[in-house]
């Protein structure tokens, strides 16, 4: 479909071009910069309206669903997205706002600005420490991935209800002996895309199929952000980083207590105070992530 707003401007440039030459007149030369600074106006609000709009726009008063998951470094990958989960957990209760648990790797943190408090700590974090099973104390480092999702409302993103397998079965661990005798456990699996969402926290099936469904529209609409990242080379903050996760957004090294966030390259000390959910305050409002140095050379692995 064509976008006439194209045309309209090549108009505007057209006239603004054939009215410059009327400057060198001394009788019309007044009434030329009127005309051009009215041609001009218009042009600018043309253009105004063909700016893309950020995917965060209106998002951040929302809720989150928050997930991290190992990635390099096995074993003690999965132990580090398990302490940042606790992380960011406590740092939700200090600041006032409520968790749900809706997987062992997923929580839901509510209140107002949520999206906003935890958008910029989506991507991948990077540990270097001493591993509890390591013998000859060497340094290992691991990382953990962080996804930082609105929660979304079907009417934000609407899912075809034939693009859904629903499956539900027993949940298993704790719960006493009714959770094995129920099929209260839900698994989705959207067709088109392929992702899996399961959840069994809940005791009834219906609480964990909209909880489930929470979750696959959240997985939505980070892949749709994720396409709009790969198209868009100018957008600020989350998103960006969102479309760049195999790029380091921080580091923790316990052997030399810091934390050091590679996008504004600043560090901070005290992370044993940090994992206690005292995340330290940056300011992320003109991060170009585009231009960013993920190196770290004094980070030894």
């Amino acid at each position: 479909m064509t976008d006439y707003r194209h045309i309209q401007i090549q108009e505007l440039e057209q006239k603004i071009a054939e009215t410059i030459p009327l400057l060198e007149d001394a009788s019309l030369s007044d009434m030329a910069k009127e005309e051009i600074a009215n041609l001009e106006a218009q042009k600018k609000a043309i253009v105004e309206t063909m700016k893309p709009e950020e995917p965060n726009e209106g998002l951040d008063e929302r809720n989150v669903i928050l997930e991290t998951k190992g990635a390099a470094g096995g074993d003690e990958a999965k132990l580090w997205a398990q302490e940042l989960l606790r992380m960011y957990s406590r740092y939700a209760q200090i600041n006032g706002f409520k968790i749900e648990v809706l997987d062992e790797s997923v929580i839901k943190i509510i209140g107002f600005n949520a999206f906003k408090s935890f958008k910029y700590e989506a991507g991948v974090h990077r540990v270097q420490r001493v591993p509890e099973t390591e013998k000859r104390g060497r340094v290992h480092t691991s990382t953990a991935t962080v996804s930082i999702l609105p929660e979304l409302e079907d009417i934000d993103l609407h899912i075809n209800p034939d693009d859904i397998d629903f499956e539900a079965f027993r949940a298993g661990g704790h719960g006493g002996q009714n959770v094995n005798k129920v099929s209260t456990a839900v698994r989705l699996v959207h067709k088109p895309t392929g992702i899996v969402v399961v959840c069994r926290t809940e005791r009834f099936q219906g609480q964990n199929r909209e909880i489930a469904m929470q979750m696959l529209r959240a997985k939505l609409w980070e892949m749709e952000m994720e396409k709009q990242t790969s198209q868009i080379s100018s957008l600020k903050s989350t998103q960006v980083g969102r479309g760049m996760r195999s790029e380091k957004i921080k580091t923790y090294n316990f052997p030399q207590d810091r934390l050091t966030d590679h996008r504004i390259k600043h560090s901070w000390s005290n992370l044993p105070v940090i994992m206690e959910g005292e995340i330290p305050q940056a300011d992320y409002s003109q991060l170009d992530i585009s231009n960013s140095d993920n190196s770290e050379n004094e980070e030894s692995e």
